[in-house]
């Protein structure tokens, strides 16, 4: 690092510049043996890249659209395919565009209508949102993850009793799940924290203890510590792909638990899963609003990508 020699006398530029000199003279003459050692900190999110097999789905789709002899039901496949890639990479409104020409050829596709209303969310459009997640739920009735985005979008517009509800719904296909778990503690504690804990605890017994993200209902639940917590998400083997997807979890939830007391502490939480780009996790689609809300801010500052 460069020094600010011009903060300080020049004698003393003097004799910093001779002592560097000296130094860089000694390294000369007496190169080091020692390989450096590189010591990375698995907790550093580091952004997940683009595949390039996403890539290659992208262009060969855009291909086969340009030909004339697909059927309608074919091309709306193709359009909700891409959109999914395009939603996958955070390109969300060519995500957004290709749902609507799918359900313009296919009415009836409920994932298209589930990815609308999260798109509808992100921005703050809770309407048009409900009308979206209604529209799958109507052609899909068992359409569980449909369940769990409607009842974000009516925790997010303040309408927790009909939140809790649905991640009720939510939960109960599949109780095993952590991350249900966890949802439905999101709407029980803004009503009552003594009894979202207690529920907590009860959901606890049912949960998959060889899931990794058991641990953090255990955290939740005052049983590990935020240290251990973040040492069990970063134990994935050197496998970058499954390390970037649990920081974007564990940092959601730990910026989730530290919003009411240390809300800068969240906030720095909420970077780290931004910093990851895993895009299709619920846990990234959502950090941003939970950033905004953090600083005051409408959902609807969530930029349109």
């Amino acid at each position: 690092m460069l020094l600010k020699l011009s903060k300080v006398s020049n004698l003393t530029q003097k004799a910093v510049l001779l002592a560097a000199l000296l130094a860089l003279g000694a390294c000369a003459q007496k190169p080091s043996n020692e390989a450096a050692v590189l010591v990375e900190n698995p907790l550093t999110p580091e952004s997940v890249p683009v595949s390039y097999r996403t890539e290659i789905a992208i262009a060969r789709i855009s291909e086969l659209l340009t030909k004339a002899e697909t059927t309608d039901e074919q091309r709306a496949r193709l359009f909700y395919d891409r959109g999914v890639m395009y939603d996958s990479v955070g390109l969300r409104s060519l995500a957004r565009f290709d749902f609507l020409r799918a359900l313009r050829l296919q009415p009836d596709m409920a994932d298209a209508y589930n990815f609308i209303g999260i798109h509808h969310t992100l921005v703050g459009n809770y309407t048009e949102a409900y009308e979206s997640f209604d529209a799958a739920l109507e052609l899909a009735p068992d359409y569980d993850y449909a369940y769990l985005n409607r009842g974000i979008a009516l925790l997010y517009d303040s309408k927790t009793d009909l939140a809790v509800g649905d991640f009720e719904l939510f939960h109960q296909a599949k109780p095993e799940d952590p991350y249900r778990s966890l949802w439905l503690y999101f709407a029980d504690a803004k009503l009552s924290i003594a009894q979202a804990q207690t529920r907590l605890a009860q959901n606890q017994s049912k949960l998959d203890q060889t899931h990794w993200a058991s641990s953090i209902v255990a955290f939740y639940l005052g049983k590990i510590s935020e240290e251990k917590l973040l040492e069990t998400a970063a134990n994935v083997n050197s496998d970058p792909q499954q390390l970037a997807e649990r920081l974007c979890e564990v940092y959601f939830y730990l910026a989730k638990w530290h919003e009411q007391q240390n809300p800068s502490k969240a906030l720095e939480y909420y970077k780290k899963v931004l910093a990851t780009n895993v895009y299709e996790f619920v846990e990234h689609r959502y950090a941003r609003i939970e950033m905004n809300r953090l600083r005051g801010l409408d959902a609807s500052a969530e930029s349109v990508q």
